[in-house]
């Protein structure tokens, strides 16, 4: 098991690394236009390469991006070009927000899609009939449509939830339930599709092995082997899709954040980019590379304790 971790993070590293490294060397290519873009439209070529030079841009590529990386190892990730608020700060009270809505949305993802892909596969009949029409539903219509609609629903017509902004939870829980409210049930709506159809699909696989009738045979409770014995099978690739769903949902992040206005980690990455914002852009880019090589992580220890046999690939 030690040595199974320990190949998982050197993987999580070496992919860390390049991203960081090739991410640097894209963006490498818009020094110029970043520094002119402090100075303003009417900057000479010399006063160009002055701000490159004060900058640090005129070195060698592979000079600053290790210089980067020895500051960024150390907790150092620089400052925004444009605010001069160090990135770290500005990342982690972005991503905070971000990460309240998907960690909710994402929790409740699993215990609606396990509920119903369960459900499905057992009981069968309505309940199966309503998990596929779920799942057909969430993988036809657009989480942007969806969105909008429960906008116009809750907010518009009934006044029920706010239709856009974000209340920290420190500062008032019951806002900040209220505020993330509609962002997380877009994202679930969407998530619990794919997620809802693979576990049903698994568990009828599992309650049709041999293993299911010689346990039924032996007068085992049709609930034990269900939920014991079935759902633990079933569960290592409805864990991988899990961490695919989170993946879909942080990416997507942008969306949901511009549709209610919310101070998160997509829009912040979105305008950066925008900007030019060198620091800053690969503050976010370490910072969202190294959380989904943590998620994928978490998932492959949780399958290798699921699966031992798993922890050989």
């Amino acid at each position: 098991m030690f040595l199974y971790v320990i190949r998982r993070l050197g993987g999580g590293l070496i992919l860390t690394l390049l991203v960081t490294m090739i991410t640097f060397l894209l963006l490498s290519t818009s020094f110029d236009s970043v520094a002119a873009s402090r100075l303003g439209t009417n900057a000479t070529p010399e006063a160009v390469a002055a701000m490159k030079a004060e900058l640090g841009f005129d070195r060698p590529v592979f000079v600053q991006y290790f210089d980067w990386l020895s500051h960024a190892i150390q907790g150092d990730f620089g400052a925004s070009l444009f605010t001069s608020e160090p990135v770290g700060d500005a990342v982690s009270s972005r991503l905070s927000v971000t990460m309240s809505i998907i960690v909710v949305a994402l929790l409740l993802t699993a215990l609606v899609s396990v509920a119903l892909g369960v459900l499905a596969a057992w009981r069968g009949g309505v309940i199966d009939r309503i998990a596929q029409g779920v799942s057909l539903i969430g993988l036809l219509v657009p989480t942007l449509l969806i969105a909008i609609v429960l906008v116009y629903v809750f907010a518009i017509r009934t006044d029920i939830l706010p239709a856009t902004g974000y209340t920290p939870f420190a500062d008032n829980p019951g806002q900040w339930a209220a505020s993330i409210t509609i962002p997380v049930i877009a994202l679930v709506l969407n998530g619990v599709a794919g997620l809802t159809a693979q576990i049903r699909g698994r568990m009828i696989d599992e309650l049709r092995k041999d293993y299911v009738r010689t346990l039924r045979t032996r007068g085992i409770r049709t609930r034990s082997i269900v939920l014991r014995h079935a759902l633990r099978n079933a569960a290592g690739p409805a864990l991988t899709v899990l961490s695919m769903e989170f993946i879909a949902m942080f990416g997507g992040a942008l969306v949901i954040e511009k549709v209610f206005a919310l101070p998160g980690f997509g829009s912040f990455a979105f305008d950066s980019s925008l900007q030019g914002d060198i620091p800053v852009i690969m503050g976010v880019t370490l910072f969202a590379v190294l959380l989904v090589v943590s998620v994928n992580l978490i998932v492959d220890l949780l399958n290798g304790w699921l699966n031992p046999k798993a922890r050989i690939h």
